[in-house]
């Protein structure tokens, strides 16, 4: 394992010594700082890639021309052809958003390459794009390397094209592409494998579902070999046994706490989103999430506002996780410019965040502190550390006195990663009206932590309160922020009897709606109780706090509700339930009399939250006819699978070919995503418009 273990750190000698990659003694000089690591702690690799904090994946392939999420792998590498692709454009795009680095998808599940890879027909020297002569791969690394952005690569593990895969050739043409990745483009900071693994594909031609052992299929300690030799500053990213692990979902958010440790138990989406606290493994989180609804681009898809990207970015970069932001250039190959336009004003709320550091000037006392090297005041430095003594670990205080009182909502706080992560708890007091009041507290700090407070506060004296810790704390970047006058957009739902219901994200927020299409203000109606939108229409809201900050608009347009509809098979759960749920072990089978025809263009599914524990999922796949008396049903008007659905919370839509006129709707969900034993999933619909 290249992984530093809790007991290869205690025990002292050249392991402890090479994992020093942070900290303000540096080349592991333990010995002269008085204080040895706890437990777990970064590689140098892993500290550089702590270090970047926000960075961009880049989601683009045969997909972003074909409308889909996950290709099946016959797609003719014909469709590639971008009509204005400009690797500097992307990268500039990034920049306006404050990202630091790019992973490019240079090869997704669909096994379409965009690169010449000698190993494949199946890539970009086949499509019409610079008549084959091409590379994506290197047009973005070389942007990258012009401006200053560090690359990486995706290389998808499942391979939908390739007639070999779920056998050992294809192992060896996975490692042949790795190995042309890794040596070809420069140096790369991360090299990325995705956990989708084995169904259904087009496999040479062979139309049939594969399975694998995702745990041992691709030898990955080849694939790691691959990695260590040719790129060795490289993170690598999987669900488990590599360098950085994944969050566990894909909206965006580290769990509270984060542990950037973990145990060596199976890999969980709940073990990744918070970790294990003295994990033996340095393991740290990357979470992942798309400036869109899904990972590719979509002609019907808007990005999110920045005010949604501020608050993502104090869920993840502010517990101690790094922000993996998806872009999704469009088929020109740019990134559109609503998204751009979204990436700057985001950055432009963290530079007003991050303009004025309000405990600047402060003095700073504590309960005790370890040596001159590590006195109260290196609190407030971005490159040292104040450390209690030994015997004050648990119970250890710090107190910061401003000169002038101040008004904040956010902290910031920070370990040594380099010693461990040593604290478990703590919790931060303001004095005010003669006394200390508690206004938070947290679990883990880790490599760095925001602890963003609910409503500002104003006073001249802040005290951080070591509540547990298992060794000395060695903290510093102390610092005190106010977060920029922004609100988020009010979240739009709506129920099956066609009740639309919308959120304010601050509970002081008024919302402010139209259903006429025309942009929300002051004179229009206030929110204050559902609102019918039975047959469909348009609802645009905005949100406004009482100092007069006003949202971006929020829109959603809604077709024909389901309240008049009844479910005729199976009869035996009424419409009306909070999900559907099928058998266990059998296909799920719903008939559903829509109370009346329509010429339908399509049909929608909610995967909403399942559980787990019952063997829950979404469905994999559909089948879906149409009839005018529910008797009839002719052939099927479609069939296929919902991509990315068993992480993905997003409404999946089916689109027929044509229009089919009808009542009733047969939809069969013949299995749901692996490692579930029965369908479930929160809602349907119909599109009619």
């Amino acid at each position: 394992m290249f992984y530093l273990s809790r007991r290869q750190v205690m025990l002292g000698g050249a392991a402890g010594a090479s994992a020093f990659g942070t900290g303000a003694f540096g080349n592991g000089a333990f010995a002269a700082s008085g204080i040895q690591p706890f437990g777990a702690v970064p590689s140098e690799r892993q500290a550089a890639w702590h270090r970047l904090e926000t960075y961009g994946f880049v989601h683009f392939t045969i997909n972003t021309f074909t409308d889909r999420e996950w290709g099946y792998g016959d797609e003719p590498a014909s469709l590639f052809n971008p009509s204005d692709f400009s690797a500097d454009q992307i990268v500039d795009a990034a920049q306006a958003g404050g990202l630091n680095a790019l992973i490019l998808t240079a090869k997704h599940h669909d096994g379409f390459c965009l690169w010449a890879s000698a190993y494949t027909e199946h890539s970009i020297k086949n499509s019409p794009y610079k008549a084959g002569k091409g590379d994506i791969v290197r047009e973005l690394a070389e942007a990258c390397a012009r401006k200053g952005l560090k690359f990486g690569t995706y290389l998808s593990p499942w391979d939908r094209n390739h007639a070999e895969y779920g056998r050992d050739a294809y192992v060896r043409y996975y490692h042949n592409q790795l190995e042309e990745l890794t040596t070809q483009y420069g140096p790369l900071f991360e090299v990325w494998f995705d956990g989708a693994n084995g169904g259904d594909g087009y496999y040479g031609g062979a139309r049939e579902r594969r399975r694998i052992d995702g745990a041992t299929y691709y030898q990955w300690d080849r694939v790691r070999d691959i990695v260590r030799r040719n790129r060795p500053q490289a993170v690598m990213f999987a669900d488990a046994h590599m360098d950085i692990r994944w969050v566990g979902n894909e909206e965006g958010h580290a769990g509270d706490p984060c542990w950037p440790t973990v145990d060596a138990t199976p890999f969980t989406k709940a073990k990744g989103n918070s970790g294990t606290r003295n994990g033996d493994i340095w393991n740290p989180a990357e979470t992942d999430v798309s400036i869109r609804r899904g990972w590719f681009w979509h002609a019907d898809e808007a990005p999110r506002s920045a005010a949604n990207l501020l608050r993502l970015y104090f869920e993840s970069v502010g517990r101690g996780s790094n922000l993996l932001l998806n872009m999704a250039p469009d088929r020109r190959g740019r990134v559109p410019d609503e998204d751009v336009r979204e990436l700057k004003a985001w950055k432009a709320l963290r530079d007003q965040l991050y303009a004025v550091n309000l405990a600047k000037g402060a003095t700073v006392t504590a309960s005790s502190h370890l040596s001159s090297h590590y006195k109260a005041a290196k609190l407030l430095s971005d490159t040292a550390y104040w450390a209690a003594k030994t015997e004050d670990r648990s119970g250890a205080w710090v107190e910061v006195k401003l000169p002038t009182a101040q008004t904040f909502d956010v902290i910031r706080l920070a370990e040594d990663i380099g010693l461990g992560v040593r604290v478990e708890s703590f919790a931060i007091d303001i004095f005010k009206a003669g006394g200390w009041q508690q206004v938070a507290q947290h679990q883990c700090i880790a490599y760095k932590r925001f602890v963003l407070l609910p409503e500002p506060v104003t006073t001249d004296r802040v005290r951080v309160r070591f509540v547990k810790a298992d060794a000395s704390p060695v903290i510093g970047q102390f610092a005190l922020f106010l977060k920029p006058a922004v609100v988020e957009a009010p979240q739009i739902q709506r129920d099956r009897a066609g009740m639309v219901t919308l959120l304010a994200a601050n509970p002081k927020a008024l919302i402010y709606f139209t259903t006429d299409g025309s942009i929300p203000s002051v004179s229009s109606p206030v929110y204050t109780q559902a609102v019918s939108l039975v047959n469909g229409g348009l609802i645009n809201a905005v949100a406004r706090l009482p100092d007069g900050t006003v949202s971006e608009v929020s829109s959603a347009s809604f077709d024909v509700s389901s309240a008049s509809w009844s479910l005729v098979k199976p009869d035996v759960m009424p419409f009306s339930d909070a999900k559907f749920s099928g058998p266990v072990d059998d296909a799920y089978e719903l008939i559903i009399d829509l109370s009346r025809s329509y010429d339908l263009l399509g049909i929608t599914l909610s995967p909403g939250e399942v559980n787990p524990l019952l063997s829950e999922g979404p469905p994999a796949g559909y089948q879906i006819w149409i009839s005018t008396d529910g008797q009839n049903w002719g052939a099927l008007v479609a069939q296929g699978e919902f991509s990315n659905i068993a992480n993905s919370r997003a409404v999946q839509t089916v689109r027929f070919k044509t229009s089919v006129n009808g009542r009733f709707v047969r939809l069969v969900l013949p299995q749901p995503v692996v490692g579930s034993k029965k369908v479930a999933f929160k809602d349907l619909g119909i599109v009619t418009r």
